[in-house]
């Protein structure tokens, strides 16, 4: 099956600080990988990457078959792209979000259905007026979730999305992976919750000082004997 997203030896510096050392990635429609990790692996800076927001120093990103160095708009327009902080328009409210994300990426009058369930299934009806700027933490990363999510993006990149999210928030975030990756879109997941990227995805990639240490089947890192096998990679 051809890759959804595919990486070669993808670096990143940021002047003497290397973030990223020769990352490579091969993930088909309809799969899911968890990027795990400690603070300042590399997960955020590959994702931004992935998503368009940071050009690499060097290597190779093809995001749905777009060349995402030599055209990143075209490869954005594939891309559902949630960050790790930031991203929201703090004097507009969740669906003055959801109207103008619809409006740039040109999307037919069902967005409103779209939206509608969305917000619904995140919890977020209730504050759909309200500005952002009032928001918890978890509402927003909620919210940042659902506009992801929104337009049912050929490549759904979440970073850190369970990060102060209630119990309801992780569910609803877990059942937007699992429809997007059964709709054939490739799901990427960073997040330095174990429990969590085990249950999100398919498989698990560990970065340690921005270089790939191991890579496997999610199922091999559950239970005490999987959990210290991360402890040991990390270490």
């Amino acid at each position: 099956m051809p890759a959804s997203v595919e990486v070669r030896d993808l670096t990143v510096s940021f002047g003497d600080v290397v973030a990223v050392a020769g990352f490579d990635l091969a993930l088909p429609a309809g799969h899911s990988v968890a990027l795990i990790g400690r603070n300042g692996a590399g997960k955020s800076t590959t994702l931004r990457v992935l998503a368009g927001v940071l050009p690499p120093t060097s290597g190779s990103v093809h995001i749905a078959g777009v060349d995402a160095v030599a055209d990143p708009s075209a490869a954005k327009a594939r891309v559902g792209y949630c960050p790790d902080v930031g991203g929201l328009i703090p004097r507009a409210t969740p669906w003055e979000h959801l109207q103008l994300a619809a409006t740039l990426r040109g999307m037919d009058r069902s967005w409103r259905q779209r939206a509608d369930d969305l917000l619904d299934r995140f919890d977020l009806s209730g504050a759909a007026d309200r500005i952002t700027a009032g928001f918890s933490h978890g509402m927003g990363r909620r919210l940042s979730v659902v506009l992801a999510a929104f337009h049912s993006p050929s490549v759904l990149l979440l970073d850190e999305p369970f990060d102060g999210v209630d119990p309801m928030g992780v569910e609803a975030t877990l059942g937007v992976i699992d429809e997007l990756r059964l709709q054939g879109a490739a799901v990427l997941v960073s997040t330095h919750l174990l429990d969590l990227a085990v249950q999100s995805c398919e498989e698990a990639v560990v970065l340690r000082r921005g270089q790939v240490v191991a890579a496997s089947p999610s199922s091999e890192l559950t239970g005490e004997a999987g959990a210290a096998r991360y402890r040991s990679l990390l270490s």
